[in-house]
Order: structure tokens, then C-alpha cells, then sequence
């Protein structure tokens, strides 16, 4: 017998795979001195931990709609987050960093799949007035899982051990698997023939992006062995490029681009990104080395945004109804360069209340950001190309976020060296104030959006 599928029910196993996504990114890092001292490494060689799991869900997200297509969007979800589970249950009972680097990557494989899947069926089985509610549960996973990642891991390292930090996708992995037996349809779809040229092309250049990101910042690496990377890395895409250019049995066909709203909206998640992922990285290393507060303190300091995040959902359906995609985007564009920039004020002697009211009021323009820009870049794929446009959505972001984390760093990097070791505050000033200049770009951007974009999903 065919299940019924509802929207809220599918919302809510998309939100468990992005939150877990989401989650597992951030809570390592705070993690990673208690695990190499268990592993008895130095927390220096720890990084490949983490580089590990990155390049591997850069590598394997291209293929998750071809798997789709093939085998079903449940039974593909359902594997990739068991073996995401398996992977941390393996990352727990870890005894060597060998051991550690093996079970990221078996996690980084089930990563990979299960949000571009979870959003392929939401695409292919939910009505298109009904995206903007569905993706705003899904986005609440995705902007809570970052902020939440460093204060539960900070809290489970000093409070009960570093194995927690990856035993806690058992039960989250569990509903997830569970919700989706029940709820979610086995969509398949007609498709060719893997595109192995087209994998090695696309997915190696995302690979060698990843890489070099992750390097440009690392001491243990020459800053031109990381250029280099990254070139190779350009050079794979841009061989993807020409190799793809007119072959509609292409890995992601580049026809996607000519539809405006995916263009426009693609454009806008990689600036979004560029100008707002640098935060959670900037704000709690601002608040330890520049202002001399605690880990656990520096972490509870960042949580406005995620709760403005939250509270704001309600209101993202009618400020749509009442703008319009164009003129609510443009409006908040500028909001999030304006609000990044004034991040750049705060000091030491900055007044609580106005410090957590400008995270409050920038959370909120996160949340109704994310959710408008992504409902508007799926809003006009159809059966056809919605596989390859789920997952080309998903390298767009994976790669946005790296790229955000690593133009911030490199930024503050340079304006360290411009200051005075006492003038530390002023290099974080002007890279909030750097990182604001991609939220004007963004304005640029969706100006160019048409002014009836979006009415579909009314």
C-alpha cells in the first residue's frame, strides 16, 4: 500500500538529517585536545579529522541524486543515515587517529547523502505553496546545529567525555530512520547512464576546493602548496565546465542555470554564506582571545542568534505575502551587511543589551534569508531536473561555508599583521566590516530578480 506523505512529517526528517549535518561539523572542534591526548597525538595532527570528513562529503555529494534516481529517495536516505550512525558509533570507540580518520570518512559518505536526498523528496512530493513552511523547519536545523555544535561539545568534553559528541547520532539517527520508514516516498526516476567523466571531473575539483580552503589557514602547510591545491581544483571545475557545456546526460547539467530563479538564487547562497558563515567562527574566537572570556561563556554568547532564528518563522509566510521575494530580499540583503558591519562596534564595553540585540536582530535576518532564497531557487524545478538541482544546491552551499570560514580567517589573518599586538580588537573589526561587503554584493544580486519570482509559492 502507498503511504500518504506529509509535508510537516518529511519537513521534520529533512531537519533530523540537517541538524545532525549541521551538528557534526562544529561540535569536533571544541572536542579535538581531549581526543588527541586520549589518542596520544598532537592536537596539531588532529586536523585530519576534520579534513577527512569534509573532503569525503565533497566528493560523494554529486553522486547522491544519480542513487536517488536509482534505488529510491527512502532507501538511499535510510542508508546513508545508518551510515552515518555507523560511522560515529565507529569515531567513538576509536583507539587511534588511523582508526578516527577511517570513521570520518564512513560518516562524511552517509553526510553527503542524506540532505541532498531529504530535499529531493520534498521537491518531487510537496506542493509548491507548501515549500515555505516546510523549508522553515529545515532551516531552524540548519542554523541551530552550527550554534549549538560548540557549546554541547564544550559541555559533553568537560562534563562527561569526548565519546558523547559522536554517540549522540544514535538516537537522532534513530527517529530519523524510523520517521522515514513511515512518512517519506521511495521516488524514483528515469536516468541514464552514470557519468563517471563527469564525477572524476566535477567531484575532484570539489574535492582539491575543499582541500585547499582547509589548508590556506594551517601552518603545518606552505601558503602555495594551499594556492596550488585550490588551482587544481578550478581547473577540474572548469574542465567540468566545458566538458558539460551542451551534454544534457551530464552529472549536473548545466541547462539548470538557464532557469532565472535557481541562477539568481544559487548566486545569492553562495554570498550569503561568504558574508554570514565567517560568524560563528569570528564572534566566539573574538570573545576568548580579544575579550578574555571563557569557552563555555563565549558559547552562550552566540545563542541569540539561534533563538531569534527560531521565533522568526512564523513571520517569514507573511512578509513573503506582503513584499514579495525581490523587495523582501533586497530589503534584508542589505539588513545582513548592515548588522554584519555593526558587528565591527562591539568592544569589550559594549552594553549586553546591545550586544545580544544586534545577534537577535541578525539571527532573524539569517532565518528569513535562508528560508526565501532557497524556496526561491527550487521553485520552478521540475521531475526532470530536480535530482541534479537538489544536489547542485547542496555543493553550492557545502562549498559556500567552507569558502565563508576560510575568506574570514584569511582576513583576519591579514589585518593582524596591519595591527599592533594591543590593537588585536581593531583586526576583528575589519573583518566584520570585509565580510559585510559580500551582503552588498548580495543586494546587487537579487535585484536583478523578477518582480513576479516566487508567486508560485504562495
Amino acid at each position: 500500500m502507498e503511504k500518504s506523505v506529509s509535508p510537516r512529517s518529511l519537513a521534520w526528517i529533512a531537519a533530523t538529517a540537517f541538524f545532525m549535518q549541521a551538528l557534526d561539523t562544529t561540535i569536533l572542534n571544541t572536542a579535538l585536545p581531549a581526543i588527541a591526548a586520549d589518542l596520544h597525538q598532537s592536537p596539531l595532527e588532529m586536523q585530519l579529522a576534520v579534513i577527512s570528513y569534509a573532503l569525503t562529503v565533497a566528493l560523494f555529494i554529486p553522486i547522491s541524486g544519480w542513487l536517488a534516481d536509482k534505488y529510491g529517495t527512502l532507501n538511499i536516505f535510510r542508508f546513508s543515515v545508518v551510515m552515518f550512525v555507523i560511522g560515529s558509533v565507529s569515531c567513538a570507540f576509536s583507539m587511534s587517529l588511523e582508526m578516527l580518520i577511517f570513521s570520518r570518512i564512513l560518516q562524511g559518505f552517509g553526510g553527503a547523502m542524506m540532505m541532498p536526498v531529504a530535499r529531493l523528496a520534498i521537491i518531487r512530493t510537496v506542493a509548491k505553496n507548501e515549500l515555505i513552511p516546510i523549508w522553515n523547519l529545515m532551516a531552524m536545523a540548519g542554523l541551530t546545529g552550527p550554534i549549538i555544535g560548540p557549546i554541547l561539545g564544550g559541555w559533553l568534553v568537560t562534563y562527561a567525555s569526548w565519546h558523547w559528541i559522536f554517540l549522540i547520532n544514535i538516537p537522532i539517527g534513530l527517529i530519523g530512520v524510523i520517521l522515514s520508514s513511515y512518512f517519506m516516498p521511495n521516488v524514483k526516476n528515469d536516468l541514464t547512464k552514470f557519468d563517471w567523466k563527469g564525477f572524476l571531473l566535477f567531484g575532484g575539483g570539489l574535492v582539491c576546493i575543499t582541500f585547499g580552503l582547509d589548508l590556506v589557514n594551517e601552518t603545518f602547510i606552505e601558503k602555495w602548496q594551499a594556492v596550488s591545491i585550490l588551482a587544481v581544483g578550478c581547473i577540474f571545475l572548469m574542465g567540468y565546465y566545458f566538458y558539460a557545456k551542451g551534454n544534457q546526460t551530464a552529472l549536473i547539467p548545466l541547462n539548470l542555470f538557464k532557469i532565472s530563479t535557481y541562477y539568481l538564487g544559487s548566486w545569492s547562497n553562495l554570498f550569503i554564506r561568504l558574508c554570514g558563515s565567517g560568524i560563528p567562527f569570528l564572534l566566539p574566537l573574538m570573545l576568548q582571545v580579544s575579550f578574555q572570556y571563557s569557552a563555555d561563556y563565549a558559547g552562550l554568547m552566540i545563542t541569540p542568534i539561534a533563538i531569534s532564528s527560531l521565533i522568526s518563522k512564523p513571520i517569514i509566510r507573511p512578509l513573503l505575502r506582503l513584499l514579495g521575494y525581490r523587495n523582501l530580499l533586497i530589503i534584508n540583503s542589505l539588513c545582513m551587511a548592515l548588522s554584519v558591519g555593526l558587528m565591527s562596534l562591539l568592544t569589550i564595553d559594549t552594553p549586553l543589551w546591545a550586544y545580544i540585540s544586534l545577534l537577535f536582530v541578525y539571527g532573524m535576518i539569517l532565518s528569513i534569508m535562508f528560508t526565501s532564497v532557497n524556496t526561491l531557487t527550487v521553485s520552478e524545478l521540475d521531475q526532470h531536473n530536480a535530482s541534479a538541482g537538489s544536489t547542485m544546491l547542496s555543493v553550492i552551499q557545502q562549498v559556500g561555508i567552507g569558502l565563508g570560514i576560510a575568506v574570514s580567517a584569511i582576513a583576519l589573518n591579514f589585518y593582524r599583521t596591519l595591527v599592533a599586538p594591543e590593537m588585536l580588537q581593531q583586526a576583528f573589526s575589519y573583518t566584520f566590516l570585509t565580510s559585510s561587503i559580500f551582503g552588498f554584493i548580495l543586494f546587487f544580486i537579487v535585484a536583478k530578480l523578477d518582480k513576479t519570482a516566487g508567486e508560485n509559492l504562495h
